[in-house]
C-alpha cells in the first residue's frame, strides 16, 4: 500500500471511530443479559428446570454409555450437534476470564454467567475423570454436517473420541487446564469444595498434558481435523495452561514452566479457521482465539509478572506492546484490516471471533496500562489506555449495529439482527411445536427455506459481515451466518465492562 493510501485508510478509520464515539451508546447491560442467555441455547444434555430459552429440550443423554463413561453435557460448539473439547474449553476459559476481570461490573447476570462457566466445568470433570485419558469429542462430525435435525432428535453416532498416554494431545488437556484453573478462582468465593475439586483436576490435567506430550492432530486428525485441527502447535496451550495454574495457585513450578518455555512463542504460527490454514500476519504475538493463544499469554502474563519483572524488560509486556501497536488503525505496524464501516478484519472466516477476542484483550491491557502508568509507544503513535479502550468500544458498537447497514450482529438485539442463522435447533420447528422427529435428510427443506429461523437463539453472535460491510442473511452463508461458543465467551466480559464504562 503507498504511503497515501495508508494515511487515506488512517483518516478514515480514526473519523469513523470518532464518530461511534459521538454516538449515543448501545445498551450494553441488555446485551450482557442476551451474550450469556446465548449459551443455554447452545447446551447439551439434560436441560435444567431453570432453563430460560425453552424451545431447547434435553440432547444426546447418552454420550459415552457405549464405553461405561459419562459424557453427557457440555457445549455444541455452533450450529451443529458435535462437542468438540478444545474449543469448548477456550470458550470456558474466556467465560472464566470475564468474570475474574469484569464479574463485579455484571450486577443480576452474574449468577447467570457462573451458570454458563459451571456447565462447561461440569463436563470437564466428567472428560477428565479417567486418569490417562482426556475425551476429546463426542460424535461424528462429517456425519452430523451431512445431517439438518435438531439435537433432540439426532440419529448419527456419537462415538466418543479421546487423547492417552500412548495417543497424546498436549493441547487439548492443557486448554482444559487453564479452563478448569481459571473457573477455580471463579468459584472460590461461591463454592470451595467445588473451587478446590476444580483446580485439583486442572493440576493433575496439565502434569498429563506436560508428561505425555503430542499433538492431538497426530492422534485423532481423521475427527477433528479440519474442523478443528491445532495449527500453531501444543506449546502455547502448555503456556497458557502454566500461566492459569500459577494465578490460581502461586506455587513456583508454574511460573518458572512459563518464564522457562516463553521463548517458544516467538516463532511463527499457523492458524485455524474454517478448517483452513492462514498464517499468522505481523508475528505470533498478533494472534489470539481458540487455536492460538499467544497474545493472550503475553497480556495475561504481563500482569501476572508485573512485581517479578521489570515492566521495561519483560518480553510479556514488550509482546503485549507489539500486539496493539499491530492493531492501532495509524501504526506503522498494522497488521490487520479495517472495513469502510471501522470492523477490524483477520484472514479467513467467522471474523467476529477476532472482533470480541482482540478487543477483550484491548480492555483487560487497558486495565494494566493505568495501573502501572504506562503507554504504549508504535513509533512515533502514543497509545493510552483510554485509547485501547476506545477501539475496543468501536468494535463493540458496530457489532452491536453501528455499522452501515445499522444492523445488529447479536440475534435478539435492536430492531434489526439476522433471522436466518446457520444453526440447526434454532432453524427446526421446536419440539414443543413439532413433537414428532424430524430425520437427518427431512430438516434440509428447512435449511434451504427463506424462512426466519422459528426459534430464536437470542444473543447468539453470527461470524458477522464481509469486509466490504455487506451481510447476506443466509442460512447457506456458514461463515458469516453461523454463531460459536467462543465468539461469545470474550464478548461478555467486554460487555460487563462497557455496562459499567458506557
Amino acid at each position: 500500500m503507498s504511503s497515501f493510501g495508508r494515511l487515506r485508510l488512517v483518516v478514515l478509520v480514526a473519523a469513523m471511530m470518532v464518530a461511534m464515539v459521538v454516538k449515543a451508546s448501545q445498551d450494553y447491560g441488555d446485551a450482557l443479559t442476551k451474550s450469556i442467555l446465548f449459551f443455554e441455547g447452545q447446551r447439551s444434555g439434560k436441560i435444567p428446570s431453570t432453563q430460560r430459552m425453552t424451545w431447547r429440550k434435553d440432547s444426546a443423554l447418552h454420550d459415552g454409555l457405549q464405553i461405561g463413561v459419562d459424557l453427557v453435557g457440555g457445549y455444541y460448539d455452533a450450529g451443529d450437534n458435535v462437542k468438540f473439547s478444545f474449543p469448548m474449553a477456550f470458550s470456558t476459559t474466556m467465560l472464566a476470564w470475564s468474570v475474574l476481570e469484569f464479574g463485579k461490573d455484571m450486577g443480576a447476570d452474574l449468577p447467570r454467567a457462573l451458570d454458563a462457566i459451571r456447565w462447561g466445568t461440569d463436563y470437564f470433570l466428567k472428560a477428565t475423570s479417567i486418569p490417562g485419558f482426556v475425551f476429546a469429542q463426542v460424535g461424528e462430525p462429517y456425519d452430523d454436517h451431512n445431517c439438518w435435525e435438531r439435537p433432540e432428535d439426532m440419529d448419527t453416532p456419537r462415538n466418543p473420541y479421546a487423547v492417552s498416554k500412548q495417543f497424546p494431545g498436549s493441547e487439548l488437556s492443557a486448554e482444559i487446564t487453564a479452563a478448569l484453573a481459571a473457573s477455580s478462582m471463579v468459584f472460590k468465593h461461591v463454592d470451595l469444595q467445588y473451587s478446590a475439586r476444580l483446580l485439583k483436576r486442572a493440576r493433575m490435567v496439565f502434569e498429563f498434558a506436560v508428561t505425555y506430550q503430542g499433538s492431538y492432530n497426530d492422534a485423532l486428525g481423521p475427527w477433528v481435523c479440519p474442523f478443528y485441527c491445532d495449527f500453531s502447535g501444543y506449546e502455547d496451550e502448555l503456556i497458557w495452561g502454566a500461566a492459569w495454574l500459577f494465578k490460581a495457585t502461586k506455587i513456583p513450578t508454574y511460573s518458572k514452566y512459563v518464564l522457562d518455555n516463553v521463548h517458544k512463542l516467538e516463532k511463527s504460527v499457523m492458524r485455524n479457521v474454517n478448517g483452513l490454514s492462514y498464517s499468522s500476519v505481523g508475528g505470533s504475538f498478533t494472534e489470539f482465539g481458540w487455536d492460538t493463544k499467544h497474545a493472550g499469554i503475553n497480556v495475561l502474563a504481563s500482569k501476572l509478572f508485573m512485581s517479578s519483572i521489570d515492566i521495561g524488560s519483560s518480553p510479556f509486556v514488550i509482546n503485549s506492546d507489539k500486539f496493539i501497536c499491530s492493531l492501532l488503525p495509524d501504526s506503522p505496524t498494522l497488521s490487520v484490516s479495517y472495513s469502510p464501516g471501522g470492523l477490524l478484519f483477520k484472514p479467513g472466516g467467522s471474523n467476529l471471533q477476532h472482533a470480541t477476542t482482540l478487543s477483550f484483550l484491548l480492555v483487560v491491557y487497558s486495565r494494566f496500562l493505568s495501573k502501572s502508568n504506562r503507554v504504549v509507544h508504535c513509533n512515533n503513535v502514543v497509545a493510552t489506555a483510554a485509547r485501547l479502550v476506545q477501539i475496543a468500544k468501536g468494535q463493540v458498537d458496530y457489532i452491536l449495529g453501528s455499522n452501515p447497514l445499522n444492523m445488529s450482529y447479536m440475534v435478539g438485539y435492536g430492531k434489526k439482527f439476522p433471522q436466518r442463522i446457520h444453526h440447526r435447533g434454532s432453524s427446526l420447528p421446536s419440539v414443543g411445536q413439532h413433537p414428532q422427529q424430524i430425520g437427518c435428510k427431512e430438516g434440509s427443506v428447512y435449511f434451504g427455506s427463506s424462512n426466519p429461523n422459528p426459534n430464536e437463539l437470542t444473543g447468539a453472535v453470527v461470524g458477522g459481515p464481509d469486509i466490504k460491510d455487506a451481510y447476506t442473511d443466509s442460512r447457506v452463508d456458514f461463515v458469516h451466518s453461523e454463531p460459536t461458543t467462543y465468539i461469545n465467551a470474550p464478548f461478555v466480559g467486554v460487555l460487563a465492562y462497557f455496562k459499567s464504562h458506557p
